[in-house]
């Protein structure tokens, strides 16, 4: 690859930078041609848009599709399978998919998600297009330490590959193999969640490798977890390897990643020639304008296996128009949580990625939390669990109370109670995403 080729900042500049008007153009044309062939090969949107009312030519604008309805996880739980194994809402024969991935199962039955070769191809572009965002270019050694099996972020290697970097298909590797590779191949970039980069960043200096010193990565990409949007997180993650680290953003129901930091680090650009992103209320649906909270919604607009037409994420969040310092005009989204983790505590509402920043932002304390949810006297309360460093001075008490006061500072809401514990103390260590939310409600808190 030419130096021309390597020096040129965006991969693909004509998409990455087009005006917000012909992006709009072009997403509404997209719009179009998806809704109509979902509607004219896809069982569930048959029916669904014909009980609805609403018919492919009623979109002749981009608002219009806020006369179409919604789907969500639970949409794809009860048509998969039906009428044929790739389920009623697939828009092609199964001889056409040459790919499926699976979802984690953590929130209910384990869903595919297919992709024809167009499909597949169009990810990995993708893919490529946000490795070349965050710098990767040919010359980089790049270590790919998600798990494989069967999950969707595992391909995004072959993104890598796409643009020329050398790939190390590591894996979900034992952190001591892992480390053994990042010291004898000294690769420049690692992908894993943000958690696990932590973690791997204290066992190397625990093993006497010093993350800055010994070894040679440069940039750390993480996705899985909240962490790497967290100012206080991603800082400390930057500040124990000396590396540069970017959050990628994917759902196993779409792409691996669908968007991503650019060196700016305001929000995620989103691939908007690829998704069509709305905001909307999470109890009437209503959209709401750009900037506003809200559960995000997704619209496939290139996807034919599957499409995916006003798909509910359960994430909760809000996208930037706003034109970014990088070039790009692609709007970035930011994600607060899960709808499913949100919890309210005296009519305020609280995110687990709040208690993470304050927790990773505080002195004398390992970063390492848990979060317990339950109730007193039939209200909703939480307590918050920590690990005190082996050279703190301070009593548990101190630094209990020291917690307590700066969440209530940045949340509104004090936890019932700070446990501290010594380091090591709590059991959240994990090679992968981390279990840190231990929800003890009996009563339904649905919001």
């Amino acid at each position: 690859m030419s130096n021309a080729v390597t020096e040129k900042k965006y991969w693909n500049e004509e998409i990455e930078t087009l005006d917000r008007k012909a992006l709009e153009e072009l997403q509404l044309e997209r719009l179009q041609e998806m809704v109509k062939f979902a509607y004219e090969n896809a069982p569930y949107y048959k029916r669904s848009f014909d009980e609805a009312g609403v018919k492919p030519e009623d979109i002749r604008e981009l608002s219009d599709l806020a006369k179409f309805p919604f789907i969500n996880k639970q949409t794809e739980r009860d048509t998969q399978g039906v009428g044929s194994f790739l389920g009623e809402l697939a828009a092609v024969p199964e001889e056409d998919v040459v790919f499926i991935s699976t979802s984690t199962g953590s929130t209910g039955v384990p869903t595919m998600s297919p992709f024809t070769k167009a499909d597949f191809d169009e990810f990995q572009d993708t893919e490529s297009r946000w490795f070349w965002q965050i710098g990767m270019r040919p010359n980089d050694r790049y270590v790919h330490a998600l798990n494989f099996s069967l999950y969707v972020g595992g391909p995004d290697v072959i993104g890598a590959q796409n643009l020329g970097a050398l790939c190390i298909w590591g894996g979900t590797l034992p952190s001591e193999r892992l480390l053994y590779i990042l010291k004898t191949y000294q690769p420049t970039i690692l992908w894993t969640s943000p958690s696990y980069a932590w973690q791997l960043g204290e066992k190397a200096k625990k093993s006497g490798i010093d993350p800055k010193t010994d070894l040679a990565i440069k940039k750390i990409i993480v996705a899985g977890e909240l962490g790497g949007s967290i100012g206080a997180t991603r800082k400390a993650i930057e500040d124990l390897w000396g590396a540069e680290l970017y959050d990628f953003y994917g759902l196993s129901d779409i792409y691996g990643a669908c968007a991503a930091m650019c060196e700016a680090k305001d929000g995620l650009h989103i691939c908007e020639d690829q998704i069509l992103v709305e905001t909307v209320d999470l109890h009437t649906g209503e959209i709401l304008p750009p900037g506003s909270v809200g559960e995000l919604v997704f619209t496939t607009l290139r996807k034919k296996a599957r499409p995916m037409i006003r798909f509910r994420t359960g994430d909760i969040g809000w996208i930037d128009n706003t034109p970014c310092s990088c070039g790009r005009t692609h709007g970035r989204i930011h994600i607060n949580g899960r709808k499913d983790d949100m919890f309210i505590v005296s009519a305020v509402n609280v995110f687990p990625s709040d208690i993470e920043a304050v927790i990773r932002d505080l002195d004398g304390i390992t970063g390492e939390y848990l979060i317990r949810i339950f109730e007193k006297d039939y209200t909703c309360k939480y307590a918050v669990e920590i690990e005190k460093n082996a050279g703190n001075s301070k009593t548990d008490e101190e630094i209990a109370a020291e917690v307590s006061t700066a969440l209530k500072a940045r949340i509104g809401v004090k936890p019932n109670q700070v446990v501290v514990h010594p380091d090591g103390g709590l059991n959240t260590r994990s090679e992968h995403k981390s279990r840190r939310i231990i929800d003890e409600r009996k009563l339904n808190y649905s919001i």
